[in-house]
């Protein structure tokens, strides 16, 4: 792990794409501003652990073809 100490308005670069700054310090809190492509995906840990856990159960889990049957009668 790399562990770095930046000040208030300054900034982290990860790659050419991604920068990180810090915006505010309050207390035990920093507010961090991230700069990125569009299509770059950015979660709070906690967020990006559960989105984990739910697509690892839904590749687990047995699909459920009962209501899908049903669908497709009722559109028969």
């Amino acid at each position: 792990m790399l562990v770095l100490t930046r000040k208030l308005g300054e900034s982290i670069a990860i790659d050419d794409h991604i920068k990180i700054r810090v915006v505010q310090i309050k207390g035990k809190q920093v507010r961090l501003g991230i700069e990125a492509p569009k299509d770059t995906k950015i979660h709070r840990e906690e967020v990006y652990l559960a989105i984990q856990a739910q697509n690892q159960d839904a590749a687990t889990s047995s699909p459920n073809t009962h209501g899908l049957k049903d669908l497709l009668q009722k559109k028969s």
